[in-house]
């Protein structure tokens, strides 16, 4: 592109804004230089476009702008993230501010990382893995940009950038002060095997250690027996790290217990990056949120818990983990239909009604025009799994699939939350046993809670749809629907918990986390968090 079609391409925004001036003609060396060092960027250039390729930071007046950016991109590591912002050369360029359009490109271009990375994440979810499905809303440079040169306080306008909510600050808290079952990795670890109450070994020396390095001492006269004490520690610590609390030092707690400070750190950061995810969207407003880790589905106002509920989610196979994203819940059903996904259709149907066309009798046989079939004129042995030309539906009724309630917030992988006849599995620990969906353990309490606003007697309007006995839609006031994973989760109380990587996910996390920090000439995400 030459350059004055370069010049032109930057300033063509502010003539596009109604009751802007014509875009600027006459362009200097200078302003060449800056038009060409921001054309990559579509955020800086349609900033440095609309306001006719003035300075911002080299600009007379710029002095509170650089200070502040240098104030919180030196900030990073109390947000996790690593040393990439250039913050030694803009001390140097504030210092001598004898190179503008250099000073200016080198300040806009941190700003423009910094914005990103704080405000919402390092990473694209969506790029990390694919169950991974989450959009995150970032705000446009420009509009960043134009909050930041109007503030009054700069630097307070910069900070707002990085999520403000309580759990966040108390992740980072943690990570300033590595509070937590961070054990000095130089104690020495103790062996492989299974030690439980009532055993004696030199072995339990190491884990008294350890444990007490994590802050669970349980001394003793007799160190090397695993002793009523050591036994209550143990579980007190399994607790605390999101394992079984049984008091028994089997793989999974040595694992945990040898990993040393590095493990509890990483935790912290990667439930950093997956919070700054969460940043476009208002947290303090009504919504579901699901944890899935946590095999848990809450409804909170204003951060607060209003409902709680166990839940059970897909089980750890492909195409039946439950996917991460968010969307927005429009209908409670009741007495709903179950339409069998067509993955299990052709999966686990397909086969039984080949041998048996009355097989799964339980199921209607609908064509695409939405009709029943007659199962005695279908011959389902001509059929593939991908030529299989209908679907199947299960009824209303005592024991359908989805219960006797259902909650839709209309996406492409087709996840709902529904009830279950299958009540017992809410009693095991681990509950990952559906083909994705989420089944909820109160789900008639879910369905008044988010009738609320909808109805002016949430109960009457539910009791009447589900007395009805057929399918019924009732609309709900477009709460948003937040399917999370974090492993590592704040209380309202301001209490960091862990919970088991159920699906695995924080490996990819991770390595996207440090692959993206070292592509940015960091030496790794974690040495350069946690450097100081």
């Amino acid at each position: 592109m030459g350059a004055i079609l370069l010049a032109a391409a930057v300033a063509l925004p502010a003539a596009a804004a109604a009751g802007a001036p014509a875009p600027r003609l006459d362009f200097g060396a200078a302003d060449w230089a800056l038009a060409r060092g921001v054309a990559d960027d579509p955020g800086l250039a349609a900033w440095y476009g609309g306001t006719g390729l003035q300075p911002v930071f080299a600009a007379p007046e710029g002095a509170p702008l650089r200070a502040a950016l240098i104030a919180e991109a030196g900030r990073a590591a109390a947000h996790g993230l690593p040393d990439v912002y250039g913050v030694e050369r803009l001390r140097r360029l504030d210092a001598a501010m004898q190179a503008p359009v250099e000073t200016e490109l080198a300040f806009a271009r941190s700003f423009a990382r910094w914005a990103h990375d704080v405000g919402g994440g390092i990473l694209e979810p969506r790029r990390v893995h694919p169950e991974i499905r989450r959009e995150v809303p970032r705000t446009p440079l420009d509009q960043l940009l134009r909050r930041f040169v109007q503030a009054d306080d700069p630097e307070a306008a910069l900070a707002s950038v990085a999520p403000q909510t309580p759990e966040y600050r108390v992740l980072q808290a943690a990570l300033a002060a590595r509070t937590g079952p961070a054990i000095d990795p130089g104690l020495p670890q103790v062996p492989a095997g299974a030690w439980r109450e009532s055993a004696r070994d030199p072995a339990v020396v190491l884990l008294r250690a350890r444990l007490a390095a994590a802050g669970f001492a349980a001394d003793s006269a007799d160190p090397e027996l695993f002793d009523a004490d050591l036994a209550r520690q143990l579980r007190a610590y399994q607790a605390r790290v999101g394992l079984a609390p049984d008091g028994v030092a089997g793989p999974r707690t040595l694992d945990r217990l040898n990993g040393g400070r590095d493990a509890d750190s990483r935790d912290l950061l990667i439930a950093l990056e997956r919070m700054r995810w969460m940043n476009g969207h208002d947290l303090n407003a009504r919504m579901i949120w699901v944890n899935l880790p946590e095999f848990n589905v809450r409804v909170k106002d204003g951060g607060r818990t209003i409902y709680e509920s166990r839940a059970v989610i897909g089980k750890d196979r492909d195409d039946w983990r439950t996917p991460e994203f968010s969307d927005v819940m429009q209908n409670v059903v009741v007495n709903p239909s179950w339409n069998v996904p067509r993955s299990m259709a052709i999966r686990d149907y397909l086969p039984r009604l080949q041998q048996n066309r009355f097989a799964a009798g339980h199921l209607d046989v609908v064509d695409s025009r939405g009709r029943v079939v007659d199962r005695a004129s279908v011959d389902f042995s001509r059929y593939t799994a991908k030529s299989f030309p209908y679907r199947l539906r299960q009824k209303p009724s005592a024991d359908n699939a989805l219960g006797e309630v259902k909650f839709i917030f209309p996406n492409s992988m087709n996840i709902y939350l529904h009830d279950t006849p299958t009540k017992g599995l809410f009693s095991e620990s681990v509950r990952a046993f559906s083909n994705g969906c989420i089944r909820v353990q109160k789900p008639v309490e879910l369905a008044h809670v988010l009738l609320e606003g909808a109805s002016a007697d949430p109960a009457a309007t539910y009791a009447r749809a589900r007395q009805s006995g057929t399918e019924r839609f009732l609309k709900v006031t477009g709460q948003p629907v937040h399917l999370v994973y974090f492993t590592t989760t704040v209380d309202e109380d301001g209490t960091i918990r862990h919970f088991r990587d159920i699906y695995d996910r924080d490996p990819a996390v991770w390595r996207a986390l440090q692959q993206a920090a070292a592509e940015a000439g960091a030496t790794g995400l974690e040495t350069a968090a946690l450097a100081q």
